[in-house]
């Protein structure tokens, strides 16, 4: 299905079980609403939304001056236009950015948090990270080719797309984390290289009613190099009501 917002169409799936509440996954950049299908299958009987953020899956590719917020505003402008009223969000490294702002933003709607290998934490630099920005910065002075600079996710974006990318990349969310009061569950891998394990146990320690996960041997996609172990943790998390008391 297709929905319209702002200058974009945006395709979603919803699988309407009439639950109370609606879980909404959230994928990461680059990816698409199928990267979670499994959990539904596996989810028997709860509601599901799944949701292409605009440029990927079969949402709009062309989009401009959006940012991590427009995102965020996206998600609930649907839920809304669906008649949704409960919401449990799982969100997956770019998805765990708008996961941190809805559950802050949209605190009676929301119900419980999933952020998996979860993006939006400002990043330890070390001297090498500011040595290549200096040249980059260098080059770009002097009219060089800077083609070669920049992660592989920003060398495929056009013009608008590597705004939109730069602007979400440098919004840091750290201080959102003590706003955030869902019950929360996080699940990191414990080789993930884009999201390291700091970021996990920072978002741990800052909201307050969190579970930390770490599962071994799984990377930035651990909900997939893990899969059955991530299902059984999501359904536990998901249909407990002690979480308040055993957190």
């Amino acid at each position: 299905m297709i929905k319209k917002f702002r200058d974009a169409e945006v395709f979603y799936r919803f699988f309407d079980k009439k639950s109370d509440v609606v879980n909404v996954y959230l994928h990461g950049w680059g990816c698409n609403h199928k990267m979670f299908l499994f959990c539904h299958k596996f989810l028997k009987n709860t509601s599901s939304l799944f949701i292409d953020f605009p440029p990927f899956g079969d949402s709009s590719k062309n989009i401009k001056d959006w940012t991590i917020f427009t995102y965020a505003n996206m998600v609930y402008s649907l839920c809304q236009q669906l008649g949704i009223k409960k919401i449990n969000l799982i969100g997956h490294s770019f998805g765990g950015r708008v996961a941190i702002i809805l559950a802050v933003l949209c605190k009676e709607e929301v119900q419980k948090v999933v952020l998996v290998d979860s993006a939006g934490l400002k990043p330890r630099r070390n001297i090498f990270y500011y040595a290549k920005v200096f040249i980059y910065k260098l080059k770009r002075k002097f009219g060089k080719d800077v083609s070669n600079f920049g992660s592989e996710d920003y060398r495929k974006l056009n013009e608008d797309m590597r705004n939109i990318f730069n602007s979400i990349v440098t919004t840091y969310l750290d201080d959102f984390l003590p706003y955030i009061k869902n019950p929360t569950l996080i699940v990191f891998g414990e080789n993930d290289k884009e999201t390291p394990l700091y970021m996990a146990k920072k978002l741990h320690k800052n909201i307050k009613h969190s579970q930390l996960v770490v599962l071994e041997n799984a990377g930035h996609f651990s909900f997939i190099d893990r899969r059955l172990e991530f299902l059984m943790t999501l359904e536990n998390f998901l249909n407990s009501f002690d979480f308040y008391l055993s957190s």
